[in-house]
C-alpha cells in the first residue's frame, strides 16, 4: 500500500486542525482538547475524506485513525444537524461498526466529544449489555451511529434501527471487519445500505487477500499509509524469552519482579489465547500476590468496564486479557505488555504490542515462548519483515533454550531489555505528538488513538484520542 496523491486535497507539510476548513463549532471541541496539528494519518485522511473519497487508510496502532474519520463526518453531515425533537429529523446519516465493544465505546466517545457544540446526536449499540436503553436512544434519531455488526443486526430486526439514509460507512480496524467470521453479517448490512455512499476502512493491517476483498466495497478509493505496513512502533522495544509453557506463569512473576527491580512499573496486559486459559492465569497471578484481573469474552459488559477502571486507577497490576483486548483498548502511557501466548494470527500480534509505545511514550513487549510456538513466532517475523530480539530470563526465572540461534534474530546477551516508559505531567493525557524530520519516522512516533468510552466519557482522555500537539 502507497500514499496518493490526489490533486487539489493534498495537504501542506505543516498544517493544523483549522487548515482543514472545519466549522468553527469542530474546531471549538478540537481546541477545547488542547490540541492545533493533526498526526500524519489525520493529515493525509481528512483532506481526501472531505473530498467526498473513498479511502483505505493504515498506519499503526495509535496513531489517531479514528480522528482521522470522525472530523471530517461531522463536518460532512452537519448540513443535517437540527436541534427539532423530531426523530424523522435525525436519521442515521454515518455508520462506524467495529469488531469489538471496547472499540465502539471508544469511538462513540470521540464522536460525542467532537460534535458536542453541534445539533448532531451520536450513540453507540453493543452486545453484553440489555437493549432497551439503546431502543430508546435509537427511537428518538441519532445522526452518527457506532456498532458492532450482530447487535446492530438485533436492531433492524426489531426495526428501531435504519439505514436507507447512510451516507458514510466506515470500517474501523478493517482487516478483522473484513475477516471471514465478520463477513456474512457485514453484508448484511451493507446491503441495507445505499450504494450512493462514501467508505473508509480504516486500519494497522491490511493482508493482500483482505485488501483485494475491500476492492468490492470501495469505487476508486484513496489509498493512505503513513508507515510502513504491518509494523510496530518504534517506541516499542520487543523482547523473547524463551521458556516452556509449564513455567510460563513463574516467568511473568520473575519478569514483574525484575520490572520491580529496575524501578519500572509492574502494571502490565498480559496476552492469552483463549477465555479459560485468561480466567486461570489470573487467579495464578493473585495467588503469587500480584493484584491481576481478567477481561474476555465470557465477562459481561459490565464486569469488563468495573475491571478496566481498576487497571487504570492502579488497583490492579496486571490486566489477563483475550484479543478482546487487542484492539481499540487504549490506556495512556501503558509501560509493558507480555504475551503469554502468541497468537494464531501473526496480525493480531501487532495490534496486542500496539497497547504500549503510544503516543511517542515508550513501552515494552516481551513475548514468552515455548518451542511449540516457532512455527506462530516465524509467522509473526515473517510478517514485521524483522527477526525478534531473544534474550534470557531475568536472573532466576525458569527459561527454555531456544532451538537454534540460526532461527531466532538479535542478541542473547545478558543486557537489560526494559526502558522506562516516558514520564508524563498529567497521567490522563498522552505525550504531545512530536513529528520529526522524515516522514516515515513521524507517523513512526505519533499516537493517539482513541480512548474515552462510552456511555459516561473519561473526559481527560478525549484529546488523547485526537492526538497531535498539546497547546502551550
Amino acid at each position: 500500500m502507497s500514499d496518493t496523491a490526489t490533486p487539489g486535497v493534498t495537504p501542506p507539510a505543516t498544517i493544523t486542525f483549522a487548515d482543514f476548513g472545519l466549522d468553527p463549532k469542530i474546531q471549538k471541541a478540537v481546541l477545547e482538547q488542547g490540541y492545533t496539528i493533526p498526526t500524519p494519518i489525520q493529515a493525509q485522511s481528512i483532506p481526501h475524506v472531505l473530498a467526498g473519497s473513498d479511502l483505505m487508510g493504515a498506519a499503526q496502532t495509535g496513531t489517531g485513525k479514528t480522528a482521522a474519520f470522525v472530523l471530517p463526518i461531522i463536518q460532512k453531515i452537519l448540513r443535517h444537524a437540527s436541534n427539532s425533537a423530531s426523530p424523522a429529523r435525525h436519521p442515521i446519516r454515518a455508520l462506524v461498526l467495529t469488531p469489538t465493544r471496547e472499540l465502539a465505546v471508544q469511538v462513540s466517545e470521540n464522536a460525542a466529544s467532537y460534535s458536542k457544540h453541534t445539533d448532531l446526536r451520536a450513540a453507540v449499540v453493543y452486545g453484553g449489555v440489555d437493549m432497551k436503553e439503546q431502543v430508546a436512544i435509537l427511537r428518538n434519531g441519532v445522526e452518527i451511529l457506532i456498532a458492532t455488526p450482530g447487535r446492530l443486526l438485533d436492531h433492524i430486526g426489531s426495526k428501531v434501527a435504519n439505514l436507507s439514509q447512510v451516507e458514510i460507512l466506515v470500517l474501523d480496524e478493517a482487516d478483522r471487519m473484513l475477516d471471514m467470521g465478520f463477513l456474512p453479517d457485514l453484508q448484511r448490512i451493507i446491503d441495507l445500505i445505499p450504494a450512493q455512499r462514501q467508505t473508509l476502512l480504516f486500519s494497522a493491517t491490511f493482508s493482500p487477500e483482505i485488501k483485494k476483498l475491500a476492492q468490492s466495497y470501495l469505487r476508486t478509493p484513496v489509498t493512505v499509509e503513513v508507515a510502513r505496513q504491518n509494523a510496530a512502533a518504534d517506541t516499542v522495544k520487543q523482547v523473547v524469552h524463551m521458556v516452556s509453557s509449564a513455567d510460563k506463569q513463574r516467568a511473568i512473576v520473575k519478569v514483574l519482579e525484575a520490572r520491580t527491580r529496575a524501578g519500572l512499573s509492574r502494571q502490565c496486559i498480559i496476552f492469552t489465547n483463549s477465555r479459560l486459559g485468561c480466567a486461570k492465569l489470573s487467579r495464578a497471578l493473585e495467588r503469587d500476590g500480584i493484584k491481576a484481573g481478567a477481561i474476555h469474552g465470557d465477562k459481561s459488559q459490565g464486569e469488563r468496564t468495573l475491571t478496566l477502571d481498576a487497571f487504570k486507577s492502579g488497583a490492579i497490576e496486571a490486566l489477563v486479557a483475550t484479543d478482546v483486548a487487542a484492539r481499540g483498548l487504549d490506556i495512556p502511557d501503558m509501560p509493558c505488555v507480555i504475551n503469554h501466548e502468541l497468537p494464531y494470527n501473526a496480525e493480531d500480534f501487532i495490534h496486542r504490542i500496539g497497547r504500549t509505545g503510544r503516543a511517542g511514550s515508550k513501552g515494552d513487549a516481551i513475548a514468552l515462548v515455548d518451542a511449540s510456538e516457532k512455527r506462530l513466532l516465524d509467522d509473526i517475523e515473517k510478517l514485521m519483515k524483522r527477526k525478534l530480539d531473544v534474550q534470557p530470563l531475568p536472573e532466576g526465572a525458569p527459561s527454555q533454550s531456544r532451538p537454534s540461534s540460526s532461527n531466532y534474530g538479535g542478541s542473547s546477551g545478558s543486557r537489560s531489555s526494559y526502558s522506562a516508559p516516558a514520564k508524563m505531567s498529567d497521567p490522563f493525557f498522552y505525550k504531545p505528538y512530536e513529528p520529526s524530520a522524515p516522514a516515515a519516522s513521524a507517523a513512526d512516533a505519533t499516537n493517539p488513538e482513541e480512548k474515552k468510552v462510552g456511555i459516561t466519557p473519561a473526559k481527560p482522555a478525549v484529546g488523547a484520542l485526537l492526538g497531535g500537539f498539546k497547546k502551550k
